[in-house]
């Protein structure tokens, strides 16, 4: 993130250490994480904001688990927001994939093995729990096989079933899916931060609004397509409407030739 952010829109990105994420919420279930992903972003950055003395925090939020059209598949969803409490602005892009999201409940070390290959790992990282999936005694970051050896005796030794339930670590630095899509999301947030605004000066000139409405190519009805976006600066309110270059919807788009 750092640097696709700092080649992007020329700033300086600092990491803020004393304090443990964690207790904001955790993947592995002990800490469940109040309220939306944007609530979690925004506490990060403000707490970010605090420890540093910077008006300007960034933070990241991910979402594992399945997709959200079809519920089939394990989806990763990762929010960067942007806040810069001088300018009361609050900017935000997010990146989406399939990911790799997987539990299996273990029992011999064959089946940990087989495992630990269908995840990828060391490119992402394995948790170990006893029996099942919400036992509290959890080893987090298991990145090398011997390690994961380790974990899984650890584990079937203390299950009264004699299994170690295993799972994809989350955490975002063990997680090679979850790295790119931060990274995409923060290029993108860049693009967004970039506009300067002509009579203020502060980033971030971005669409507020759609202005309806495209005509269908067809039959010329007004279609849901909007045919200008009005990007509007935050603290000074400079707008400017910019037309779409696309003159018509297409047919397939208008309720009338396709209902």
């Amino acid at each position: 993130m750092a640097s696709l952010l700092t080649s992007g829109i020329d700033c300086q990105v600092e990491p803020v250490t004393g304090f443990d994420t964690d207790r904001l919420g955790t993947f592995t279930r002990e800490i469940p994480r109040p309220g939306t992903r944007v609530e979690a972003a925004r506490k990060k950055a403000c707490i970010g904001i605090d420890l540093s003395g910077s008006s300007i925090g960034l933070a990241s939020e991910g979402r594992l688990g399945p997709d959200a059209f079809i519920g089939m598949f394990s989806g990763n969803v990762e929010r960067i927001l942007w806040i810069d409490q001088m300018l009361s602005i609050e900017m935000d892009d997010v990146a989406s994939a399939e990911t790799n999201f997987s539990h299996l409940l273990a029992a011999n070390g064959e089946e940990a093995e087989t495992f630990a290959h269908a995840a990828s790992a060391p490119e992402h990282g394995l948790v170990a729990r006893p029996q099942h999936e919400k036992d509290p005694r959890v080893r987090k970051g298991i990145a090398e096989r011997e390690t994961l050896r380790e974990a899984f005796q650890w584990a079937c030794g203390e299950a009264a079933n004699g299994g170690a339930f295993l799972e994809i670590d989350a955490w975002a630095h063990m997680s090679l899916t979850r790295l790119k899509m931060a990274g995409q999301a923060a290029q993108d947030l860049a693009r967004k931060v970039c506009p300067l605004c002509p009579i203020c000066d502060a980033p971030g000139v971005q669409r507020a609004e759609r202005v309806p409405v495209l005509p269908c190519e067809d039959c010329g009805t007004a279609t849901r397509k909007a045919r200008a976006d009005i990007h509007r600066c935050i603290p000074c309110a400079y707008q400017v409407t910019l037309e779409r270059l696309v003159r018509a919807a297409p047919a397939g788009r208008c309720d009338w030739c396709n209902p």
